[in-house]
């Protein structure tokens, strides 16, 4: 067996690139270790960056990425970002200020054992998104909504009663401390899948009833689409997809502190559209979840960026649109009538 793992690589191109970005940037990045993943005699450590105001109760962003370990491209588009966040502060004297106000907090894999060893899962075969304890209100997807029949198959939730993965537990964490304690925070978690389109999904993936903060969501949505109106996403409750047991963010948002403003969002890329490029692809595992060819990554990531840099404008300048009273009511009006009364009908 020995002999066998000293063929196998002792890491992987994103754990390389991220210690690069952490050690070059130390300077500029609070590092934390969330946690640690071991798989086959190797150890990685799940990191977590921040950069920016102090201040507990600032606005904060979470950027996430790598939760999958065969979905590659979120890592590195959290990755790129990192990257061009480290390049402007050397002359983006805006960016300069908008840090002074607000935070950002970095994890661009969330499972380092999945992304090693090139599987879904993390090292323990769980599926991190279906790990929360939570089961959904309806009838899920066979098998894809999460099952507990063993890790034998894919979308494995772990023994039911067991305590929760240590990846799944350190996000949650983070998401606690970081996140969901201060007045106003996001979270984007960057993942692919299938479709033939980019979507960007938001609780509940549990349930079809509506978020409480479904107002401020749609607020969000009606600014991105006002900035970028060729933007191309799919936004919408995951429920609107299907519905699924364990959604970590479901899990995330309902234990946020009730006075607090916590919109978290799932970025789904839609593998389908590199496929459609390059069919050979789907003759690969990893060619299944992310663009293979090097030009097409670079036009994903260029694709996304707006969004991740529209999410930092929107947290910086939330007094100028998050709503109030009367306001607050007649958005929730129109969301409920944008996103449900049309499923209703």
């Amino acid at each position: 067996m020995q002999q066998v793992l000293s063929f196998l690589p002792d890491t992987f191109a994103e754990y390389e690139e991220l210690q690069a970005i952490l050690e070059g940037s130390s300077a500029l990045f609070e590092i934390r270790k969330a946690c640690e993943a071991r798989v086959q005699g190797r150890t990685f450590a799940v990191f977590t960056a921040s950069i920016g105001s102090t201040d507990p109760l600032a606005p904060a962003i979470g950027f996430f990425g790598g939760i999958h370990g065969l979905e590659r491209i979120g890592s590195q588009l959290v990755l790129d970002y990192m990257r061009s966040l480290v390049g402007r502060l050397e002359w983006d004297e805006l960016l300069v200020r908008q840090l002074q106000s607000i935070r950002l907090i970095f994890v661009p894999i969330v499972n380092p054992g999945g992304m090693w060893a090139a599987t879904r899962a993390n090292p323990n075969g769980v599926d991190l998104m279906r790990n929360g304890p939570q089961d959904a209100d309806e009838h899920v997807p066979w098998l894809a909504g999460g099952q507990r029949l063993g890790s034998w198959l894919p979308w494995y939730r772990g023994r039911r009663g067991a305590p929760m993965e240590p990846e799944a537990a350190a996000l949650l964490q983070v998401v606690a401390n970081e996140l969901a304690s201060r007045p106003l925070s996001f979270a984007l978690d960057c993942h692919s899948g299938y479709g033939w389109r980019d979507s960007i999904w938001f609780p509940y993936a549990r349930t079809r009833r509506a978020m409480p903060h479904l107002p401020e969501m749609y607020a969000l949505k009606t600014m991105f689409e006002h900035a970028h109106p060729h933007h191309g996403y799919l936004f919408e409750p995951q429920s609107h997809q299907y519905l699924l047991h364990g959604d970590l963010w479901d899990c995330a948002y309902d234990r946020r502190p009730p006075s607090s403003i916590f919109l978290p969002m799932t970025l789904e890329l839609g593998s389908w559209l590199w496929i459609k490029k390059n069919p050979r692809q789907i003759f690969s595992r990893q060619g299944m979840f992310n663009p293979v060819k090097a030009h097409r990554t670079a036009r994903v990531l260029r694709r996304h960026a707006n969004l991740l840099d529209f999410l930092t404008r929107a947290a910086y300048s939330s007094q100028r649109w998050l709503p109030q009273g009367a306001a607050r009511q007649q958005l929730l009006q129109r969301a409920f009538d944008y996103w449900y009364q049309a499923k209703r009908v």
